[in-house]
């Protein structure tokens, strides 16, 4: 059964929005009453989280590079699930997906990891800015920024070279799951485990979730009800060890 909580340790909670999105313009429509107020927290230049002993300032650009520059639910809920609960990542091989802000490459390399953080090409620099930011000293040389589009170019990083594959809120473009699965595919080997968090908005994320299982063993190890964000644990065979 996954675990559930109500609530995580950050300063403010991103509202929920849906993403009616095309590739190359993507459009942001909330879909509840405090639309309002969530816009003006995407449209704060900065935000401020407590994880691993450090507090973290996420600078954000919703004007420049829309959704990939400001932070989601599902980065915070996955920073807190992966620092509370029964994952030890003291000197393990993570490669962050889809990093965005960068908040949870961070948070994981704060928490101990050698972690990759990977993004598109336009987002790099905003990337690589916070995360010079916030790391100290002795733990920059943990977090390496990458460029990686999904399924483009994947001889680049190495198959199995990876213990834990992050991924937070980008589950969302239906035209990407190919790639995102190619993606998947090739990093993974029997001992690489897949941590995905994500609200489950729409039917296509369901389709996502089996497209998923038709490679993965897949289950729900965490729901955060405060937020609506689940965890999904996948692997390539079925073991059920512990992380």
């Amino acid at each position: 059964m996954p675990r559930r909580s109500p609530s995580h340790g950050c300063c403010w909670r991103a509202p929920k929005f849906s993403l009616a999105c095309e590739w190359k313009n993507m459009a942001l429509i909330p879909y509840d009453d405090t639309h309002l107020w969530g816009m003006q927290k995407l449209h704060k230049p900065s935000s401020e989280y407590s994880f691993a002993n450090h507090t973290i300032q996420i600078k954000q650009n919703w004007k420049q590079l829309g959704v990939a520059a400001v932070v989601w639910d599902a980065a915070v809920v996955l920073c807190t699930y992966l620092e509370t609960g029964d994952v030890d990542l003291r000197g393990r091989s993570v490669i962050e997906l889809g990093a965005g802000t960068g908040l949870l490459g961070i948070v994981v390399a704060l928490l101990g990891a050698q972690v990759t953080i990977t993004d598109k090409e336009a987002s790099l620099a905003f990337l690589k800015s916070n995360v010079q930011a916030n790391l100290p000293a002795e733990a920059q040389s943990r977090a390496v920024v990458k460029e990686l589009t999904w399924g483009q170019n994947l001889m680049n990083f190495s198959a199995g070279e990876y213990d834990f594959i992050l991924g937070a809120d980008i589950v969302y473009l239906e035209e990407t799951f190919p790639a995102l699965l190619q993606t998947l595919d090739h990093l993974c080997t029997d001992h690489t485990v897949i941590l995905l968090a994500c609200r489950m908005r729409y039917k296509r994320d369901q389709n996502f979730l089996r497209m998923l299982r038709g490679i993965f063993s897949v289950q729900e190890v965490h729901y955060d009800t405060g937020n609506d964000i689940h965890i999904f644990k996948a692997q390539r065979n079925d073991r059920k060890g512990e992380l």
